[in-house]
């Protein structure tokens, strides 16, 4: 028999059950059930990206199908942040039951819609909340406050039910100088622990690393350094949601006087939506289109990439194999992995910068400069 989410006959009224669909065990496909007197609550919904053991596989999917039974008792599904590995799935989710109310920040949803339209899925529930917002879901009353993360608009979410009170954090830290001044909000964390918390879901990515994670400002000095001495082609490959890291590049490139140039779809289409929301800010005359690229020379243009886990199809690993249409990379060039490592992608990734190498690129990683800040908290925090 199929296993399904199907309430244990001696479950007693008012006990919540919380069951990982994903996330637990492997850094991805973040989803979360949360059951009440029948009723389910789902927090995140995102994909895990296939590693060598997987071939044929483009994407790694959460425990779905332990609620493809239960999904009239789906009460809503609540997004954290716009990361894949929390929100990649819910096309997936939405096209067994469309209807299912969706809430998440104004960033969030946007890229949520996004993805949906891709997959031609209209006619959707999506439900905009803000940090001190609060709403109803059945029997699950939800608070939603301000968390700073590596994607703007990132929130935890308070789940108040019979039960008791529990706080899912989603994913955080605690910069206290964070670009877009939206502080983690230790306050209202503090006021629930007043109140009396009876469940703390924290975010355990670098729960074992010792110290605190530094701010996003503190890899500027290196950013700059490799862009004074950058003399040809300089490609910076980070990831397609990190909205800081690309007005990080922006501001750079406005200093040196190159412009800018996006290359991946992904890029492209999230930084259009963080763009026209207000979260990205670009300045006129910087932006060039990919195609024409060649009216410039080298050392006048930044390119902007995704493949900075050296995913096989990404701009980066076809530009590393002399397989991209347009970009090349050689003598002379500087490459920029503006990114932290993925746990399970470390071949993926230096095999990409053994092929840069190989071509005569000089590549700048976390490894041998500050050029990235985890979006996690650490041991200290």
């Amino acid at each position: 028999m199929r296993e399904t989410l199907k309430t244990p006959p001696t479950l007693p009224p008012d006990t919540l059950r919380i069951v990982p669909l994903g996330g637990l065990g492997d850094v991805g496909r973040n989803m979360t059930s949360f059951e009440l007197n029948g009723e389910l609550l789902l927090v995140d919904c995102g994909v895990l990206f296939p590693s060598e053991e997987h071939p044929g596989v483009d994407l790694i999917l959460p425990g779905l199908h332990l609620v493809a039974d239960r999904l009239a008792d789906v009460r809503a599904l609540v997004l954290t942040h716009g990361h894949e590995d929390h929100i990649g799935a819910v096309p997936y989710l939405l096209r067994r039951r469309p209807d299912i109310p969706v809430y998440g920040s104004r960033l969030t949803l946007a890229l949520v819609r996004e993805k949906l339209r891709e997959h031609r899925l209209r006619d959707v529930d999506l439900r905009v909340v803000a940090e001190g917002e609060r709403v109803t879901a059945g029997g699950f009353g939800l608070q939603f406050l301000a968390v700073n993360h590596s994607i703007p608009d990132a929130l935890a979410v308070v789940i108040r039910s019979a039960a008791g009170t529990v706080l899912h954090t989603g994913d955080f830290k605690m910069d206290q100088l964070p670009l877009d001044r939206r502080l983690t909000d230790l306050p209202g964390f503090a006021r629930l622990g007043e109140e009396g918390l009876d469940l703390f879901m924290v975010d355990s990515t670098n729960a074992e690393t010792p110290g605190f994670t530094p701010h996003e400002i503190d890899i500027e000095p290196a950013m700059e350094r490799v862009f004074s001495s950058a003399k040809q082609k300089l490609i910076v490959a980070c990831f397609a949601s990190h909205v800081h890291r690309v007005q990080q590049v922006l501001d750079a490139a406005v200093r040196h006087g190159r412009k800018v140039v996006y290359v991946g779809r992904s890029m492209v289409r999230n930084m259009s939506v963080a763009r026209e929301l207000g979260y990205l800010r670009v300045p006129e005359n910087t932006l060039v289109d990919l195609k024409h690229i060649d009216d410039y020379r080298d050392d006048e243009v930044v390119i902007i990439s995704t493949g900075s886990q050296g995913e096989p199809l990404s701009a980066l690993s076809r530009i590393s194999n002399h397989e991209h249409p347009v970009v090349t990379a050689g003598p002379g060039d500087v490459v920029l992995l503006a990114s932290s490592l993925i746990p399970g992608n470390e071949n993926s990734v230096y095999r990409v910068i053994n092929g840069l190498s190989r071509n005569g690129v000089t590549v700048v990683h976390k490894g041998n400069a500050l050029v990235h800040v985890s979006g996690h908290a650490s041991a200290g925090e």
